[in-house]
């Protein structure tokens, strides 16, 4: 019997090789994918924007002030998590990790009005259950060339000298360099001719709480002739994305397991689009769930030899925002 991993890759390969739209949402273990024929996301329960594609209209905005209270978890528990990283790297069982932490959040607004203020390249609300408004590109494709754009790094913007604080920090330069090399290896597995076309360009992002800096490169590569027919396979070859995992990928995300000791679910897991020729898609971060004990915010960082502890926590708070001006 296929496991749903597989069946969904299957099911991806033969839309694809048919030219049939779909949608698709993959949790970060690939245990409970969502794969939906375009015309069926909406009955479904699914409202997104990739990028201005968009299956809904007339957006309405709430009057309302958003309100916005976090509870991150105490430095102490964030600690314990980051001590069994801290070991993994200096066991050399890892060199970089993406460690993540729950923060239960307070809001006026309902997961559907979060969703329609949000402003972000990608957001999407599946049905009540989490949404997320994510800045993060994992992979697109068009006409036969496959591009990644790694992001890592984030810095205040209002700090003085911002950009050139977080391009000469050497923690920052270590985390990078690592995605970057790990994504060029990953699309090596799928793609010809892979390349760095930009390393550390920046991006503003506007947010409820302050407005950010963050860091991202593009990686290319060319595909081969009639790449479509493989498209699940391409995808699933590059998963879990790496900037919310780390190198090398399977052990780390053993150790990942252990160290965060809760259920990434959906989060950090990738979502997208095929039109019958292009892929667009993106890494689900920026994301809350509503849990039974309230609305959670996922949020996380890349730990190194360098990282230290407290602006690492600092870091996976100011995570915690919405979009908004």
């Amino acid at each position: 019997m296929l496991s749903a991993r597989e069946k969904t890759i299957s099911q991806m390969n033969r839309m694809g090789k048919e030219r049939i739209p779909f949608l698709f949402m993959i949790d970060f273990l690939f245990r409970e994918p969502v794969l939906l024929k375009e015309d069926e996301a909406l009955s479904a329960g699914l409202l997104y924007d990739i990028r201005g594609y968009r299956n809904f209209s007339g957006e309405v905005k709430s009057s309302k002030e958003l309100a916005f209270i976090k509870r991150p978890v105490t430095f102490d528990r964030y600690k314990k998590g980051f001590d069994i990283v801290a070991e993994n790297i200096k066991k050399g069982n890892t060199y970089l990790l993406n460690y993540t932490a729950e923060t239960p959040i307070e809001t006026n607004y309902t997961l559907n009005e979060i969703f329609t203020v949000a402003e972000s390249k990608y957001k999407a609300l599946w049905k009540n259950n989490f949404v997320f408004f994510s800045p993060e590109i994992f992979t697109e494709i068009r006409e036969g060339v496959i591009c990644s754009y790694p992001m890592k790094g984030t810095i205040d913007a209002s700090q003085p000298d911002a950009e050139a604080t977080i391009l000469a920090d050497k923690k920052e330069l270590a985390e990078h360099n690592t995605i970057v090399d790990l994504i060029r290896n990953d699309l090596n597995i799928v793609a010809e001719k892979v390349k760095v076309e930009r390393f550390r360009y920046i991006d503003k992002i506007i947010t409820n709480q302050k407005p950010l800096l963050q860091v991202s490169s593009k990686v290319t590569g060319e595909l081969h002739r009639g790449y479509y027919e493989d498209i699940g396979s391409i995808v699933a070859g590059l998963l879990p994305a790496g900037s919310v995992t780390g190198a090398p990928k399977k052990k780390t995300v053993e150790i990942i397991l252990e160290a965060e000791n809760y259920d990434r679910g959906y989060y950090s897991g990738i979502f997208g689009r095929f039109d019958g020729t292009n892929l667009d898609s993106c890494v689900m971060i920026r994301f809350i769930e509503n849990s039974p004990g309230g609305l959670i915010f996922k949020s996380g960082g890349g730990i190194t030899m360098f990282s230290d502890a407290l602006s690492e926590y600092n870091e996976m708070i100011d995570k915690v925002y919405v979009p908004v001006a």
